[in-house]
């Protein structure tokens, strides 16, 4: 006899490639924050480790090394720091103005990755149980949607 199981079939890989997005948005909600250097950098670092955890649930053959690869790695920090992602979120909070007008005003028109990341990983998380694995990718999808304030995701970095 033969068993079966049932699992969310792995998102896309441009999914995986543009999860460092949803990391970026946290960055920019903590800017927006004012938090500072040392709460942005945790951000990063739950960040990093949330990705890791994803990316190996989701693609077995992925070895840790390639995400610390300067692409990976570099990426990550340069869409947290300089990125549209980060920018757009930072402005998201100190003008309380929606992400899709921010688009419109902020990048003519063009959209941001990392609410649309956030909320297909946030789909597959939910299928398969996992969200409570992934607490900053749960918190910056409930924070997009309106379901959640940015500075709950203060409370969620404290609690981890």
């Amino acid at each position: 006899m033969t068993s079966t199981s049932h699992s969310t079939p792995p998102p896309p890989l441009s999914s995986s490639s543009s999860v460092p997005n949803i990391v970026a948005v946290a960055a920019g909600f903590v800017d927006g924050l004012k938090c500072g250097a040392s709460t942005k950098s945790a951000v990063i670092r739950i960040g990093l480790q949330e990705m890791w955890r994803f990316i190996s649930s989701y693609y077995k053959d992925c070895q840790y090394t390639t995400l610390l690869e300067s692409c990976d790695i570099t990426d990550l920090m340069a869409t947290c720091t300089a990125g549209r992602n980060r920018r757009v979120s930072e402005a998201f909070v100190t003008t309380g103005k929606p992400i899709e007008e921010l688009e419109a005003e902020m990048l003519q028109g063009q959209k941001l990755q990392g609410p649309l990341t956030a909320k297909e990983v946030h789909e597959v998380l939910v299928n398969d149980g996992k969200v409570e694995e992934f607490p900053l990718m749960a918190a910056v999808h409930m924070i997009c949607t309106g379901r959640q304030s940015p500075k709950d995701l203060i409370t969620t970095l404290a609690s981890l």
